[in-house]
């Protein structure tokens, strides 16, 4: 029996289908809980999805992020990244760097993201870049 793909998901993609349940990207919070894949996450990864969860333009509680968290963060292996962090193919915008890394520490088979520096990224890389759409026709 082969084990559920390894996913890095970014702050975005998490965000669509945690706080928009009846979008485009919902499925991947199902396709999580029922662990069709295994979710990725990092100490840097999981401060910027809690930092975003407070914008103002999502109108949440405090007890509406932790409700939402709490649906997330269970399903996601914490993978520590080290001190002496891999190098990654090199990318536009500083605050993406934390994913590559969690894709190339933690072994991971996607990194599904909506970021067009991301979907750009090309180098030497053992993880597929792809969005929420592709990943979820993947999974079918």
């Amino acid at each position: 029996m082969k084990s559920p793909p390894r996913a890095v998901l970014d702050t975005n993609v998490v965000l669509s289908a945690l706080v928009f349940p009846a979008g485009r990207l919902a499925r991947l919070r199902r396709g999580w809980q029922q662990l069709s894949f295994q979710p990725l996450a990092s100490v840097a990864t999981i401060e910027e999805l809690v930092r975003a969860l407070t914008y103002p333009k999502f109108k949440l509680t405090p007890d509406d992020r932790r409700e939402l968290l709490a649906d997330y963060l269970p399903y996601c292996t914490t993978v520590s990244i080290p001190a002496k962090p891999p190098r990654t193919p090199p990318c536009r915008d500083a605050s993406d760097v934390s994913f590559l890394q969690l894709a190339v520490v933690g072994d991971a088979e996607y990194l599904v993201t909506g970021d067009k520096d991301l979907l750009g990224v090309s180098g030497r890389i053992t993880f597929q870049v792809v969005t929420g759409e592709a990943f979820l026709r993947l999974l079918d």
